[in-house]
């Protein structure tokens, strides 16, 4: 008989991408656990039954709760931008933030859960030759977990967006984990966007009514029965990165960009393929990581993405609110992992958890 009770305890949760994706699958979650003022604000209003520690985890010697006999899921993602591929100056063993995974090692050891699931980007597995991932299975097998690895693409999940993960499940009844059955179509940028009002660069004004009719299920699922939504707020860029704008057609990136108005910068060729990239509304975005930095272009207007709209690319409800300065709710977005793929995460968990009951 199965227990079908099943308690998540969240770490590092940022802005609770993690947390949605296990509520949505049938997680209680239980506790989370968040250093940064705004993203804990973000998390506690959007998850208000769950217990919000807020703190440097280190400074976190244990945490009580009652599993009840549940099944117990310790989750969570450390800081990933030490491991990204686009950061090259400090994806290596001397940079601190890189070693944050031994905290959740720890709580793993403390609260011996019943399943552990560890997520971060997938660069991961290549940092220091694969180094950091192998090291952190070998710890958690050796507190007796299986362990199971696989780096998961959101687009294959409807989340409409090009963005890798890595994943390693632990359970401790030797238990092992299959790949998520992915969807057969793909939701495009057009699918997310085409119904969210038109902005201006640098627009302000937080809430503002829908501009169109939902133009997919997948919309009109984020939207529910909102009549507004929050989030539609975007950078000011200066006149002349606008007038750069202009000339990038969708899919295209710095390169198409006229010689003349590149000038102030020392070395063209060492920009990103991502830098100055135009979304095409006909297929998934690619990766929304830091998009105001990499100047992440609207489809169809010349300006940046708005918070609400990065957040419909990382398949938030729009009922979901971001708390903070535009740049800390651009930060919770671009950091989250994407719900919808968080979701037949879990629901793959559980799903292995029932079969020992069959």
């Amino acid at each position: 008989m199965s227990k079908n009770n099943y308690i998540g305890i969240d770490l590092f949760s940022g802005a609770g991408g993690l947390s949605l994706g296990a509520s949505l699958a049938g997680v209680d979650v239980a506790i989370a656990v968040e250093s940064d003022r705004y993203a804990a604000m973000t998390y506690k209003y959007n998850h208000p039954q769950t217990k919000m520690i807020e703190g440097d985890i280190r400074n976190i010697e244990s945490i009580d709760f009652d599993s009840n006999e549940s099944v117990t899921i310790l989750f969570g993602g450390p800081p990933c931008q030490g491991y990204s591929i686009s950061n090259q100056k400090t994806r290596n063993k001397s940079n601190p933030q890189n070693w944050l995974f031994k905290e959740f090692i720890r709580f793993a050891s403390i609260l011996k859960p019943d399943w552990i699931i560890f997520e971060n980007v997938r660069g991961i597995t290549e940092t220091e030759k694969g180094y950091f991932s192998n090291l952190i299975e070998r710890e958690i097998s050796q507190l007796g977990y299986r362990c199971s690895t696989m780096v998961l693409c959101a687009s294959d999940y409807g989340v409409p967006q090009m963005r890798s993960r890595f994943f390693l499940f632990g359970s401790l009844s030797g238990l092992c984990i299959k790949k998520p059955i992915t969807y057969n179509e793909k939701v495009t940028v057009k699918h997310a966007l085409w119904d969210l009002p038109h902005l201006e660069n640098g627009a302000n004004t937080d809430v503002l009514d829908y501009n169109k009719k939902a133009p997919s299920k997948y919309a009109s699922k984020l939207r529910g029965n909102l009549s507004t939504s929050s989030g539609h707020l975007v950078s000011k860029n200066a006149d002349h990165i606008i007038k750069r704008y202009r000339y990038i057609p969708q899919g295209g990136n710095w390169e198409n960009i006229p010689a003349e108005l590149m000038d102030n910068y020392k070395d063209k060729s060492r920009c990103h393929t991502g830098n100055y990239k135009r979304l095409c509304d006909d297929s998934p975005s690619i990766t929304v990581g830091n998009y105001r930095k990499s100047m992440l272009i609207h489809p169809w207007e010349n300006r940046g993405l708005s918070v609400r709209e990065a957040a419909r690319l990382q398949s938030f409800p729009d009922s979901y609110r971001f708390f903070g300065s535009i740049g800390f709710q651009q930060q919770q977005v671009g950091n989250a992992v994407p719900p919808h793929l968080a979701k037949a995460v879990f629901h793959e968990v559980l799903k292995t958890e029932e079969k020992k009951y069959d």
